[in-house]
């Protein structure tokens, strides 16, 4: 197997394996995402250069996989192969407070009958589907959350 995902799994590391480190930390069972060794900016998506303070000093951290739900939606469609036997499904945008406040997209994989609200509180957990190379983070309300708002 290539470093690249293959067409039959739509996740991975990208082409140019900028992105690697995340991968590999969601192997070993983190949530990492890249951050500035000069100004302390947390970085997401991948890149080689700070956009905050031009540095090339970026390094990889492993961030406590909690947050609140920033945005979400309800997919009726199988975008990808891999969801069409989970319809719907629930793609949630994490805001992570222990990263700066970065935003990652994920599937919401708990109670379904209720919709998600802003705000939420959600915790992830990294899951390796079977037959798949690469696990994802996946995403659950917490139950204090649920219902409350």
């Amino acid at each position: 197997m290539t470093d690249a995902h293959t067409a039959a799994e739509a996740w991975g590391p990208a082409p140019d394996g900028l992105d690697r480190p995340h991968w590999d930390g969601l192997l070993e069972g983190e949530l990492r995402l890249q951050i500035c060794a000069d100004c302390g900016s947390w970085i997401w998506g991948p890149q080689t250069v700070c956009g905050n303070c031009h540095s090339f000093e970026l390094r990889w951290e492993a961030v406590e996989p909690t947050g609140t739900v920033y945005s979400w939606h309800r997919s009726w469609y199988p975008y990808m192969d891999e969801y069409a036997s989970r319809l719907p499904y629930v793609t949630v945008l994490v805001e992570l407070p222990h990263a700066g406040g970065r935003r990652v997209l994920g599937i919401l994989v708990d109670d379904l009958d209720e919709d998600p609200r802003i705000g939420d509180e959600v915790i992830g957990a990294v899951e390796h589907d079977e037959g798949a190379t690469w696990p994802l983070v996946r995403w659950r309300r917490t139950r204090a959350t649920k219902g409350d708002k």
